[in-house]
């Protein structure tokens, strides 16, 4: 018997060469947002995408098309997600960060593209050069930053063959953005909420300004406490965020939110007294990061509420219905969507901790 890797090997071989026979369709030029030409076919049947952002890009335009998720959706995120696609299989992340895709399942999956979304630095566009060569499968990859969402829908959709509705998602996104960029540009700068972003389970992980998992705090006129860190996620002291003494908290941990009053190295920080501390909706997809993809739609006009909720009257369970039809194919009642945003902060005094 063949030693395992040889066997490996020999099957990998045997599924490249069985989609090359199978894929003989005819072929066009496709230019990604890194400069990457890749010959895609005529007609996209099955797409696989490479990471958590592309996933949930993947998902708004054409949940058809998914040959299955990164990860398992969460049980609790399966009543927001599309029926056909709450059981599709999990493939695991082909690139970036704990990737954990196995080769040969990717390959069984036989999808007809790989789409990739994120940073377009010479790393990233290396690893869709080597995926692609060693699946044999070809690999686009967008822009992840979210002042590029409408882009990478209208590029999306060119790959698929479905541009007007990548053109009207594109047209949404952008208008979402532009409205709450209107209505913050009114606040002076130093009039805007410091913001943390407490992330992990003790809220000491941060990203500092300039990393594409904060680019909501100042979208929705609010400025980052954690500044020069050179763009990057970072851990940070207790001591350098009682320094900071942020006006707000967004965090996506409940637990950590619920236990910041009665936590000494927490109690004294201004967002802490004064009830300013925000978790970030979680289902389907988080609002706020994780992954740091198009989900971020529909959490910059929560966060823009929270830190303004004098320009923007209008009930947010509203605003998730509409979005949660349109982006994500699935329609909410009432009460639902009011489950989503939690209580809202009254006039005035911010509310509690959420």
């Amino acid at each position: 018997m063949a030693p395992r890797p040889a066997r490996r090997r020999a099957l990998t071989a045997a599924l490249i060469l069985l989609l090359a026979a199978s894929g003989g369709a005819a072929a066009r030029p496709f230019t990604d947002a890194a400069g990457r030409t890749v010959e895609l076919s005529e007609r996209v049947g099955r797409v696989l995408a490479a990471g958590p952002p592309a996933a949930v890009l993947l998902y708004t335009l054409a949940p058809d098309l998914m040959a299955g998720w990164v990860s398992a959706p969460h049980p609790e995120a399966l009543p927001f997600l599309a029926p056909r696609t709450r059981a599709l299989p999990a493939y695991g992340r082909l690139t970036g960060r704990g990737g954990t895709a196995n080769v040969e399942a990717v390959l069984t999956a036989k999808p007809d593209l790989i789409v990739d979304s994120g940073s377009l630095g010479p790393t990233y566009a290396s690893l869709a050069d080597r995926v692609q060569a060693q699946t044999g499968i070809p690999y686009i990859l967008l822009d992840g930053s979210f002042a590029k969402t409408p882009e990478a829908y209208r590029q999306l959709g060119a790959a698929l063959g479905r541009q007007s509705d990548a053109d009207a998602l594109a047209a949404e996104a952008q208008s979402l953005a532009d409205t709450v960029d209107r209505a913050v540009a009114t606040v002076p700068e130093d009039k805007r909420p410091r913001v943390y972003y407490a992330r992990g389970p003790r809220g000491l992980e941060t990203g500092f300004a300039g990393s594409i998992n904060t680019e909501l705090v100042e979208a929705a006129g609010g400025r980052n406490v954690a500044q020069d860190g050179g763009g990057r996620l970072g851990n940070v002291s207790p001591e350098q965020v009682l320094a900071w003494n942020p006006d707000v908290i967004v965090t996506l941990d409940p637990a950590f939110a619920a236990g910041l009053r009665a936590d000494p190295l927490w109690r004294d920080v201004r967002a802490v007294r004064t009830g300013r501390v925000y978790v970030a909706p979680l289902q389907p997809f988080p609002w706020f990061d994780a992954p740091p993809g198009v989900n971020r739609l529909i959490g910059l006009r929560w966060l823009a509420a929270r830190l303004h909720p004098d320009l923007f009257p209008q009930p947010m369970p509203e605003v998730v219905r509409a979005f949660y039809g349109r982006f994500y194919h699935v329609d909410l009642d009432f009460g639902q969507a009011d489950a989503l945003v939690g209580p809202t902060p009254p006039g005035g005094p911010p509310g509690p901790a959420r």
